[in-house]
């Protein structure tokens, strides 16, 4: 049943919490790899910067699934970061990189990154806060997504 939100249900829910980030990524992989043999996705999405998003993009890129990186080619260049890391390494893996600007696209460019592998889709956060904002508005809205207390 969709949130609501009217994001569905997972089809499959991998069950790894917090941990370390070498911890949470392995732990990702073992769980996902199996779900990836079992369904054979023509390509999967993957989707920002945090661990699961690198973690997906290599057991893909290992078993030759075809990858698309949606919010491919922001960068803080601040490697101190790890979600910089993340971005770094998914968007070397994926086949196809879907960037929310201009930007994005340049710095994949400086890095070497082939045009024909980036599409500028636009930002699909600001696309969503601008297509749910107005259930916002909507009378108890706050108090079904358990937010107010």
């Amino acid at each position: 049943m969709p949130s609501g939100l009217g994001v569905p249900e997972p089809n499959f829910n991998l069950g790894v919490g917090s941990a370390s980030h070498a911890q949470q990524t392995a732990e990702i992989m073992q769980h996902l790899e199996p779900v990836v043999l079992d369904n054979r996705p023509d390509l999967l999405l993957v989707y920002g910067d945090v661990n699961s998003t690198v973690a997906a993009a290599l057991v893909c890129s290992k078993l030759l699934v075809p990858i698309g990186h949606v919010e491919a080619g922001l960068r803080s260049f601040d490697r101190t970061m790890p979600e910089e890391i993340n971005r770094m390494l998914t968007d070397r893996l994926a086949d196809y990189l879907f960037t929310p600007s201009i930007d994005g696209n340049k710095n994949l460019l400086q890095e070497g990154v082939s045009p024909e592998k980036m599409h500028l889709v636009g930002n699909v956060m600001i696309d969503t806060l601008i297509r749910l904002l107005p259930r916002a508005d909507t009378p108890g809205f706050l108090e079904d997504l358990s937010l107010v207390g």
